[in-house]
């Protein structure tokens, strides 16, 4: 799904409880394993964000809080992996968070952890999009060389199955 970077990149950037305010939640009770307390309280919770259209749930804790937390890790991973913006090869506009990742001789470093990570994914798989599955393109218009920008994909296995995805289209 094609967006405007400008928006998707403002719903990454924002904090938990701005993200949080744009999506309506559902919490309930999940089913399977966890003995006799599994399914007394309604502690799964299932974020959906409107603007985006992008839906993410987690239901693993007995925690609603933890759930909750989980659920919008998974969204912006999902905003990041499934909207694809318009990407200029020849003149990129990188985001000052993915220029940010870069150490003094250029290489990427950033972790899943790290909050800029699903700007950085959405960035690289902008530019993979642009230059229709090249990877050696794709990495010369982030200023990386291929083998950084395979090691970032497949890092990741959410990241490298979305990539994979969009070589079969």
């Amino acid at each position: 799904m094609a967006i405007a970077a400008s928006r998707r990149n403002a719903w990454l950037r924002l904090d938990d409880a701005a993200l949080m305010k744009q999506c309506r939640e559902e919490r309930y009770r999940a089913s399977g394993p966890g003995g006799q307390r599994r399914n007394k309280v309604e502690t799964a919770a299932r974020l959906h964000h409107s603007p985006s259209g992008q839906v993410a749930h987690a239901e693993e804790s007995r925690s609603l809080q933890e759930n909750r937390t989980r659920a919008l890790r998974r969204l912006r991973e999902r905003i990041a992996l499934e909207l694809r913006s318009p990407f200029d090869l020849a003149s990129p506009k990188l985001a000052p968070e993915f220029l940010a990742q870069r150490g003094p001789k250029g290489a990427l470093a950033v972790n899943r952890r790290n909050p800029a990570y699903p700007l950085v994914v959405a960035t690289a798989l902008d530019a993979l999009t642009a230059a229709e599955g090249s990877y050696a393109k794709a990495a010369r218009a982030l200023g990386l060389t291929t083998s950084q920008l395979l090691r970032l994909l497949r890092s990741d296995p959410h990241v490298w199955r979305a990539v994979e995805a969009g070589r079969q289209r």
